[in-house]
C-alpha cells in the first residue's frame, strides 16, 4: 500500500529545502509534464558501499512513502527509507557548485566523490 503524507516531516523520512522544491518544480516544468514525481533511492555501490539515486518518476510501487512539499511529490522506497530517515535534501547554484546535496544524518562516513556513502 503506498503511504502518502502531506506534511512538512515524516517520521521516517527525507524534506526537502525550499531551494531544492523550486529546482525540482521547474526541472519538471521543463519537461512539460505533471505526473512526475522526485524519486529519492538508496542503492549498492560507490566508494563506500552505498550511493544516492534522484531522479523523476511518473510510477508508484507498493511500499513506496510520498512526502509533499508545496506541490512537489517525494517519493522513497519502503528499502531506502531507513537510510534516509532525517535526511534533508538542498539545491545549491554557486560558482564552485551546482546540484543537489544530501546531509544525511545515517551516513557514518563517506568517500572523497561525496557521492556515496556507508
Amino acid at each position: 500500500m503506498t503511504q502518502v503524507v502531506n506534511e512538512s516531516t515524516l517520521d521516517n523520512g527525507v524534506t526537502l529545502t525550499e531551494q531544492a522544491q523550486l529546482k525540482v518544480r521547474t526541472l519538471i516544468e521543463a519537461e512539460g509534464r505533471d505526473d512526475l514525481r522526485l524519486r529519492v533511492a538508496v542503492q549498492p555501490g560507490g566508494c563506500s558501499g552505498l550511493i544516492y539515486q534522484l531522479y523523476f518518476d511518473e510510477q508508484l510501487a507498493e511500499g513506496d512513502v510520498v512526502k509533499e512539499f508545496d506541490g512537489v511529490e517525494v517519493v522513497v522506497d519502503k528499502m531506502s527509507v531507513p537510510y534516509l530517515d532525517g535526511a534533508s535534501i538542498d539545491f545549491e547554484d554557486t560558482i564552485q557548485k551546482q546540484g543537489f546535496t544530501i546531509d544525511n544524518p545515517n551516513a557514518a562516513g563517506s568517500c572523497a566523490c561525496g557521492d556515496s556513502f556507508s
